[in-house]
């Protein structure tokens, strides 16, 4: 096999890809890249056998002999990123795969191809295309409140759900939960959900360029499919039942409190400068049309801050993480926010009034 090609033809096909390849891997194979050259095309594959991604490449690309073959993934991209600007790059295999630039030539060491693992074609119940920006917006609004290596290994990813009417994404982490509805859906399907794990919708999330292409999800019993011009994602999906979200969502609310988003992002990002570092617990006082935000620690240091408010309920005073409340407020992008409480011990309702779709809810903390 033998290619050449421009350094910034390859260069982003190859950190995307590359992003798959983990740094430990329990097979040697899986740490390279398969790289297959036809008559007309060049096509870059990484797995970690639960997620795959490929790209097909034929702009800008000469080959010169068809082949196939395995490169080590993080090594090939860091040659590639060290070499200059508008570079011509020639690669080559025999026993090594060589890679030359003018004066320039690295030989990497090559596993045979009959080793790597290649998913086979997922079959897919559901396909919808959804334009590239609602995707961006799915994954924005949602992905923060995924768990961490939770043993309810189903909160370790994210909730799609395709109906007639809609594309949603849903994540919690038993604390806090973030759903974003996008208009749209598959026409005819009644409601289909997948857990797609953490890998997955990271590497989607990478994979979303500047492009205004839009994307073909596409969803089976077990895996994701998502393909984007010549990229193909495919992920396995997690086997589990996700928590019946809707029963988290607090319906009636008794009163509301409104108020700007910035102003608050930044109240509380220097209030739990002061907050318990491992709790990180910040004390909501709200009353007539102020909100005060305390934090304090086991220092004896304290933080206070007043902000003007609309809020239409009695004196109140509730507890939150503040991160939570922090990453919904980066979360969300217009001008104000709206949280609907019920009580001081009672989940709270937050939203953006000028962008529909978007939902989240957080349980308060005793402080």
């Amino acid at each position: 096999m033998k290619f050449s090609t421009d350094r910034e033809t390859l260069l982003r096909a190859l950190s995307i890809v590359t992003g798959v390849v983990e740094r430990r891997q329990t097979l040697p194979v899986l740490s390279n890249l398969l790289v297959v050259a036809r008559e007309d095309e060049l096509t870059l594959t990484a797995t970690d056998l639960e997620v795959e991604l490929s790209v097909r490449v034929r702009d800008g690309v000469e080959i010169e002999r068809g082949g196939r073959a395995t490169i080590p993934g993080r090594k090939l991209v860091d040659i590639w990123r060290s070499l200059p600007e508008g570079a011509r790059i020639s690669v080559e295999v025999a026993d090594q795969v060589t890679v030359r630039s003018g004066k320039s030539r690295f030989a990497l060491a090559t596993l045979p191809v009959d080793e790597y693992p290649e998913m086979a074609e997922p079959e897919s119940d559901v396909k919808v295309l959804v334009p590239v920006d609602d995707v961006r917006r799915l994954l924005e609004q949602t992905s923060f409140a995924m768990a961490q290596q939770d043993v309810r290994y189903f909160l370790n990813g994210m909730l799609f759900e395709i109906t007639g009417e809609y594309v949603r994404t849903v994540a919690t982490d038993g604390h806090r939960l973030a759903m974003c509805t996008c208009p749209g859906g598959a026409q005819g399907v009644e409601r289909m959900q997948a857990i797609v794990p953490r890998k997955g919708v990271n590497e989607l999330a990478r994979l979303l360029g500047e492009g205004d292409e839009p994307l073909l999800v596409a969803l089976g019993s077990n895996h994701l499919r998502v393909v984007q011009g010549g990229y193909t994602l495919v992920s396995k999906l997690v086997d589990g039942q996700f928590p019946d979200y809707e029963r988290v969502i607090p319906k009636n609310g008794e009163h509301y409190v409104t108020g700007d988003r910035e102003t608050l992002r930044r109240t509380l990002r220097s209030t739990s400068i002061l907050s318990n570092e491992k709790y990180r617990g910040v004390r909501l006082s709200l009353d007539g049309e102020e909100l005060t935000v305390q934090a304090n620690n086991p220092d004896q240091e304290e933080a206070e801050d007043v902000i003007a408010v609309e809020y239409d309920g009695d004196p109140m005073e509730i507890g939150f993480n503040a991160d939570y409340l922090l990453d919904i407020l980066g979360a969300l992008s217009g001008d104000s926010v709206r949280m609907s409480v019920s009580d001081g011990n009672s989940s709270a309702l937050i939203e953006g009034p000028e962008e529909e779709g978007a939902l989240f809810v957080v349980m308060p903390m005793r402080l």
